[in-house]
């Protein structure tokens, strides 16, 4: 562990230096699950060690803040250098069990944006396939129904590089075109999902309890973009209404999801959750936040790359490049 943060932190200290003089900037992460160890179906996921290293590698070299603080400096122009803050996407259970820790321990409060329809034992149906994927006890499998042919599953190669071409195929259906593809994809692979991935309520209030913010994130993750306007207002606002009732208070920010404009959500959505009382919303465009920024389209960086001066080169190319796809009517500029 020592190697590993020692490694981290040479990586990406020229990184702070750069940024060091500017004060207007924020960048946010995003994270989605915390893994107690690496996944090979998932090779991109986080996973507790590298998680530890990182968290503590940003608090030494950022200013790493609660999100409501970090909006409010942002909107008054008074943000610290080197400024940042850290969200999770979607509600996974290990965001409480092993993610909550490790923030607890380097003294991060993160934000949670959370859809509430797969609280309590429900699965995302990405993770539905993935699962199927690495329970599946065959040797290939029969996907010329997708337009995927008959592939062969012996290896953890296999499978990843499958369910990745799965998940493409499937995004972008329809919620019951979805549905039906992997009600098909279980049927003939005979697996039984798993049922404790997302948070539970208990868990969901730990969070809470440990002083972390929780966001809303719709009910069931739909593509906004493909949805009747009506629909996708219910999504944004069923979800925030159901976060309220669990958890005592509203929640004050929102994350699309998906989240990459036009694809994902239109301007209409950011409308949406603007009326329905959101103070601020995240896409997942690249780039920092600043005074060009607008505060319901606020961008997000991902940081997927393994090899740390990667990760190093796009944080500092992230941090320089600013998104502003629009200024929506109400939209704050910092």
């Amino acid at each position: 562990m020592a190697s590993l943060n020692r490694t981290v932190s040479l990586a990406t200290e020229g990184i702070a230096s750069l940024v060091s003089g500017n004060s207007k900037r924020l960048t946010v992460l995003i994270f989605h699950r915390v893994l107690p160890g690496p996944d090979p179906l998932a090779p991109g996921e986080m996973y507790a060690e590298r998680f530890d290293a990182l968290v503590g590698m940003l608090v030494r070299l950022f200013n790493v803040l609660p999100m409501d603080e970090a909006l409010a400096r942002w909107k008054k122009g008074s943000l610290p250098a080197r400024a940042l803050a850290i969200t999770f996407d979607d509600g996974y259970a290990d965001n409480f069990t092993i993610a909550c820790p490790i923030l607890v321990k380097h003294g991060v409060k993160a934000t949670f944006f959370v859809a509430s329809g797969f609280l309590n034992g429900g699965i995302m149906w990405n993770d539905v396939a993935r699962e199927a994927l690495r329970a599946y006890k065959g040797d290939e499998i029969d996907l010329e129904w997708l337009d995927l042919g008959t592939r062969s599953v012996v290896t953890d190669h296999e499978r990843q590089v499958l369910v990745e071409e799965l998940l493409l195929k499937l995004k972008y259906r329809s919620l019951e075109g979805r549905s039906e593809a992997l009600a098909r994809i279980l049927d003939e692979t005979g697996v039984v999902i798993p049922k404790d991935l997302m948070l539970s309520t208990a868990q969901l209030r730990g969070l809470r309890d440990a002083g972390m913010e929780v966001g809303g994130h719709t009910s069931s993750h739909p593509i906004l973009a493909v949805l009747p306007d009506a629909e996708a207002r219910r999504q944004i606002a069923d979800d925030r209404a159901r976060l309220t009732e669990l958890l005592g208070q509203a929640p004050r920010f929102f994350a699309y999801p998906n989240g990459r404009p036009d694809n994902d959500y239109k301007a209409g959505h950011a409308d949406i959750v603007r009326d329905l009382g959101y103070e601020a919303a995240f896409t997942t465009s690249f780039g920092s936040a600043g005074p060009e920024s607008g505060v319901f389209e606020l961008p997000r960086f991902t940081p997927w790359d393994k090899p740390l001066w990667r990760f190093s080169l796009r944080l500092a190319h992230n941090y320089f490049r600013g998104h502003s796809r629009q200024l929506l009517p109400g939209s704050v500029a910092a």
